[in-house]
């Protein structure tokens, strides 16, 4: 007999039912006013509501500060260089594309027989290259520009001239090697 009841009451009361959704905080609303019926005092505070804005406030100025300090960096030492000798940068790729090839074929041609003087040789490289470094810090310091761009351009042709010596001389150890093993009897 219940069931038949409360299935009137349901045929009833259809279409009158509330299917809305509370307001958002319906729930800590509800226990706020509970418990201050009851005289319980709650341990939490409520959120305020002020914190939302001022979080967003914050990122924005976080993001602000982030970008104005990536526009006014410091430039680069490169950037710097060619600021003060345009010229610099078209020598550099010149020189610095030729360089890398040589010592690219260095690399492909060491062998258990040349190993040593290609470790010395990337060494030497290596050396030069610091000191290229060197001279670029003193031109951006303001030294003598004229002097100072001829010994990085003396710099450039002291590293090429050392690669190619240096791969003639790998290739008159081949030819040693090969003329040795041709000459070989068993």
């Amino acid at each position: 007999m219940k069931k038949e009841n409360l299935d009137d009451l349901f045929e009833r009361l259809q279409g009158e039912f509330d299917v809305e959704e509370p307001r958002s905080g319906h729930q800590e609303r509800f226990l706020d006013k509970l418990n201050q019926s009851k005289g319980v005092v709650s341990l939490h505070r409520r959120k305020n509501k002020l914190w939302k804005p001022l979080s967003i406030a914050a990122s924005v100025t976080v993001l602000c500060l982030l970008g104005l300090q990536l526009f006014t960096s410091e430039p680069s030492i490169k950037e710097q260089v060619v600021e003060i000798a345009p010229e610099v940068s078209k020598t550099e790729f010149y020189f610095g594309s030729l360089i890398e090839q040589q010592v690219q074929e260095l690399k492909n041609a060491k062998s258990p027989e040349t190993a040593r003087l290609v470790d010395d040789t990337l060494l030497q490289l290596d050396k030069l290259e610091r000191d290229y470094a060197n001279l670029e810090q003193e031109l951006i310091k303001g030294g003598d520009s004229k002097i100072i761009l001829n010994a990085m351009i003396t710099n450039f042709q002291t590293r090429i001239d050392l690669l190619k010596e240096v791969l003639n001389s790998i290739e008159n150890i081949k030819n040693l090697k090969s003329y040795n093993d041709e000459n070989f009897t068993i």
